[in-house]
């Protein structure tokens, strides 16, 4: 358990800036972690393993992109319980995203509003703090999420994503592909499917020629969007299935703002994550396991404020969940209570 309880902490941050805050949480994880002052924030790890996509997740929770962009904290974020981590998106090239302010929180729905648009220090800064963390070699599992820069056009996306793919791939255990932030334009646009089509077929093409280099097959994933109808999703799916791509993470964040009309901010532009998304993403997840059947892996990712929200993603499809938006309202205490919950479900 840590040593300070996170309701003392929240007040605090919370009269922040939420990006000020958000900084100053992981400058404070990167100084603390592997050092006796992890006890500040470290829980308790609650052991549920579970192969997926050839890969044994030692729990069912994992921690979604977006939070550590640099992968600067990792073994920090890992000392809350985490059975995996997922850090990015990176970027090839370094860019500073969005102007600001690009972060706002909506503490009446337990959601956050965000306009970040990949925001990172680039492929080099990003794998050389990768390399320096210590998380893999406990046997947890490390997920490395890639996009494109913002300057560059759609139609040269993949080779981005090709150049990205390369960078990582030998200090991930799976790679995700995000091609559904919508905070870089046009990015959405790569779910449809000639677009994704493509882009797989070249991911696949040069994963191939990667394992073969490296000695390793690592599995690849894909993140879709909540903004989705059952027609797209079902595309999806068969395109996945198509290019033998090895996991699904369901899903992102929101344009909809019916959840939280009326309230402050709620008009910003940027993607919507926290609560509101929980029964959107339950709704994909639903969709995707109808489509890709029942061994096809799939993360669950979106509205996860407690452990019944985490069971709701295991009853809708997903095999494994992760969380973001809750850990800002909830704390670290939400891993435990959330690997608990999944560790004490029939299934």
């Amino acid at each position: 358990m840590s040593l300070i309880p996170y309701c003392l902490t929240r007040p605090v941050l919370f009269r922040m800036d939420p990006e000020e805050a958000h900084e100053l949480t992981l400058s404070g994880l990167a100084r603390t972690q592997n050092t006796p002052l992890d006890r500040l924030y470290r829980q308790p790890f609650v052991a549920q393993p579970i192969t997926l996509a050839g890969l044994q997740f030692p729990n069912r929770v994992g921690l979604a992109a977006g939070l550590d962009k640099n992968a600067r904290c990792i073994d920090g974020l890992g000392a809350m319980g985490f059975g995996f981590v997922e850090v990015g998106t990176v970027t090839p090239k370094a860019q500073p995203g969005n102007p600001k302010p690009r972060m706002f929180r909506l503490p009446e729905a337990n959601a956050l509003i965000n306009r970040l648009g990949f925001n990172n220090d680039g492929l080099d800064a990003f794998i050389a703090n990768v390399k320096r963390s210590k998380f893999r070699q406990q046997g947890r599992l490390l997920g490395l999420n890639i996009g494109k820069n913002a300057a560059t056009p759609i139609e040269n996306a993949t080779d981005d994503y090709l150049i990205a793919l390369a960078g990582v791939y030998p200090h991930a255990d799976y790679v995700t592909v995000n091609i559904s932030s919508p905070n870089t334009k046009n990015l959405r646009a790569l779910q449809s499917d000639e677009a994704l089509d493509g882009l797989l077929g070249a991911l696949v093409a040069r994963r191939e020629e990667l394992a073969a280099e490296h000695g390793r097959r690592v599995p690849m994933f894909l993140k879709i969007a909540p903004d989705l109808d059952e027609t797209q999703v079902g595309v999806i799916a068969a395109t996945l299935q198509k290019h033998g791509m090895d996991g699904v993470i369901a899903t992102n964040t929101t344009l909809a703002r019916d959840a939280v009309s009326g309230l402050a901010h709620a008009e910003e532009m940027g993607g919507l994550s926290g609560s509101p998304v929980l029964k959107g993403s339950n709704r994909v997840i639903h969709q995707l396991r109808a489509a890709l059947g029942k061994d096809f892996p799939i993360i669950g990712v979106g509205g996860i404020l407690s452990g019944h929200d985490a069971i709701s993603k295991i009853e809708a499809g997903a095999d494994v969940v992760q969380i973001y938006t809750g850990l800002i309202y909830k704390g670290p205490a939400l891993v435990t209570e959330v690997a608990s919950a999944l560790q004490q479900m029939k299934r």
